[in-house]
């Protein structure tokens, strides 16, 4: 409803229009870095998972714990999260991202990836 208020009422150019030229800016740079290489590689999540409910109360800390995969989903481009080992007792997550249309040879370096990472 909020979305609706915000396009309706006069705020089209302020918001929307601003969201789409950044998203529009990020799917070209995702394309110039897929002319480069096959796949991106890096963290799904800044730290480490933390234990349940622990960041419960502070919505903001669950928020960005989210922020290294906002980006992939905005542009559309296939990625998979795949178990990287632990520090301490918690798990890290690796994150693999492909061009889009490569969903089946991101599930290929994925299954890959899991098999020299869980050794």
């Amino acid at each position: 409803m909020i979305g609706t208020h915000v396009l309706s009422s006069g705020y089209y150019d302020a918001y929307y229009k601003k969201a789409q030229t950044v998203r529009t800016k990020l799917i070209q740079e995702f394309k110039e870095a897929f002319s480069k290489v096959d796949y991106l590689v890096g963290p799904t999540a800044p730290t480490v998972a933390f234990k349940l409910g622990e960041h419960s109360k502070d919505p903001l800390s669950m928020y960005m714990s989210d922020v290294m995969t906002v980006a992939v989903n905005l542009v559309g481009v296939p990625a998979i999260s795949v178990p990287a080992g632990k520090i301490g007792q918690m798990p890290v997550g690796l994150q693999i991202i492909a061009n889009q249309k490569e969903d089946r040879s991101l599930l290929g370096i994925a299954k890959a990836a899991e098999g020299v990472l869980s050794k």
